[in-house]
């Protein structure tokens, strides 16, 4: 099989020593070369030509920014991902099941690709480009942003920085009077005093250490998004927000400042003032308009077992 192994060096998890052990294993019985990213967007343009150049899959060693950046490389083509987790949360890795040390976590897809264990997925698009298993905007984006201002360190301080960014962000980096954008389902249906929305493909949204913050487990990869909009940022609302994501993996439920929808094909979000969002765990900048959809079948991924996508798609 024709792989190519795309490695972000500057990721969290990536050290010389992974990178080579793990070409070493993917090449004991495959055709493997190695492309290391250099800036921001790279990996889209060498998985872009991986596909290109007829390559079975991808493997992408890095955090979930760079294998955003690789899948939207390759949706719409018969090139197949494969993740490894090697940023400092991998939710998308993590997800799937496999185990977060990269060299583990190798074992299993190579097991995969043995058994043919290739699925098509579907995936939501925010303006054009594809997430894998979320987009947040409004706060959650305004946190993203503040991390990537000290990205020297989000390597070392990984979780610490986030819950840090976040609280700081909530105190003196958000407006927490005023809602920010509506959200337009396109049927009548519109939430017209949101601060905070989740598009999720998949659950959890994110985990903090091991604990993972379970917003929507109805959330998979063979079914539409689900749509999670905050409707206050008052402490008391938001704190009970937390507790439960992390108490139960029963997820949230619409109710009084949280509205919660399932299975969304098309949803519209706008403000007359721009607002911050983030795909993937990458701030992305500040618009006034913001159309999701969902598309099925539009992404070949190595799954380890299989769970949220049951449909095999035979492309090897």
């Amino acid at each position: 099989m024709k792989i190519v192994l795309i490695a972000n060096a500057s990721a969290s998890s990536v050290t010389a020593r992974t990178r080579v052990v793990i070409q070493k294993a993917l090449s004991a019985d495959h055709d493997v070369t190695l492309k290391e990213t250099a800036r921001r967007g790279h990996a889209t343009r060498l998985a872009k030509g991986a596909a290109a150049e007829g390559a079975d899959v991808v493997v992408v060693l890095g955090g979930d920014g760079t294998l955003n950046e690789a899948a939207n490389g390759v949706v719409g083509t018969n090139t197949a991902l494969a993740p490894l987790p090697g940023g400092s949360t991998n939710v998308f890795a993590r997800t799937l099941g496999l185990p977060d040390d990269p060299i583990h976590a190798t074992a299993v897809t190579l097991e995969a690709l043995d058994s043919g264990s290739i699925r098509s997925i579907g995936l939501g698009v925010a303006n054009s480009r594809y997430f894998l298993f979320h987009i947040g905007v409004g706060y959650d984006a305004a946190v993203v942003r503040e991390v990537e201002k000290r990205g020297q360190l989000k390597r070392w301080a990984g979780h610490s920085l986030f819950a840090f960014s976040a609280v700081d962000t909530w105190l003196r980096h958000y407006d927490r009077k005023s809602p920010h954008f509506s959200v337009d389902f396109g049927n009548g249906e519109v939430v017209d005093d949101g601060y905070f929305a989740i598009g999720l493909n998949t659950d959890p949204y994110t985990y903090l250490g091991t604990r993972p913050f379970s917003v929507a487990p109805e959330a998979t990869l063979d079914r539409p998004m689900s749509v999670v909009t905050v409707r206050s940022l008052g402490a008391y609302r938001i704190s009970r927000l937390i507790a439960s994501t992390l108490r139960s993996s029963d997820g949230v439920t619409t109710g009084r400042g949280i509205d919660v929808r399932s299975d969304v094909r098309d949803v519209t979000l706008s403000s007359e003032t721009p607002f911050p969002y983030q795909l993937d765990g990458d701030y992305l900048g500040d618009v006034t308009s913001m159309h999701l959809t969902w598309e099925p079948d539009v992404l070949q991924l190595v799954v380890p077992d299989g769970r949220h996508v049951p449909r095999p798609v035979n492309i090897l």
